[in-house]
């Protein structure tokens, strides 16, 4: 049983829906960059990943994580140990802002929140491990690495566009952390890619 996907999809869940409900304690969660530069609220580079915009945005995040989580953590616990996955989601929660908070650092009209930067880090920490699996978008599937091209290069055209309110840049950071930290790993999880693309095999 994927026991640290669950306990953070639940803590996620909650924390969210409190915070919909509470805009006090969302705006203590949230990413606002001075809060962290100018008083040294450092934990903010946290818990801005659990809280979210509204039920959609956590539904989607959640929902993406429960499908592919369970499977990171279960590869990650069989080769280093059962705390190895929920570090990885933690860190990627601060790495896959970093970026942000560093163009926005001095900027008190920024702010962030939401897991898509982790979740990201998840999704394609899976794809270099199946890069044939089917994944289901607005139910219209496709291979997973076909999704992982179209993925970041939506993402960086609307990153340099802007204008939609969604941090692109989180998304962009959390896959390329993903992919950094499985192959730091196990460096051998990159000759396992290129030799299932090499070799399609759709649904597995």
């Amino acid at each position: 049983m994927p026991i640290a996907t669950y306990a953070l999809i639940a803590l996620t869940a909650v924390v969210s829906w409190v915070a919909f409900n509470q805009r006090k304690l969302a705006d203590r969660l949230i990413l606002w960059p001075p809060a962290v530069h100018r008083h040294k609220q450092y934990d903010r580079l946290l818990t801005y990943g659990f809280i979210h915009a509204d039920f959609l945005h956590l539904f989607f995040n959640m929902i993406t994580l429960y499908f592919f989580g369970g499977q990171i953590e279960a590869v990650m616990g069989q080769w280093s140990g059962p705390w190895t996955y929920p570090l990885f989601y933690l860190s990627a929660l601060v790495v896959s802002i970093l970026p942000s908070y560093l163009k926005n650092q001095n900027n008190p009209n920024y702010l962030s929140l939401g897991a898509s930067g982790a979740v990201s880090a998840v999704l394609f920490s899976f794809i270099l491990l199946a890069p044939w699996q089917l994944i289901f978008v607005f139910f219209i599937p496709m291979p997973a690495f076909v999704f992982a091209v179209v993925y970041v290069g939506y993402s960086i055209w609307m990153d340099r566009r802007g204008g939609d309110r969604i941090n692109h840049s989180a998304h962009l950071a959390g896959a390329a952390y993903g992919v950094m930290f499985m192959l730091i790993m196990r460096p051998q999880v990159l000759g396992h890619f290129l030799d299932a693309l090499m070799h399609p095999s759709f649904g597995r």
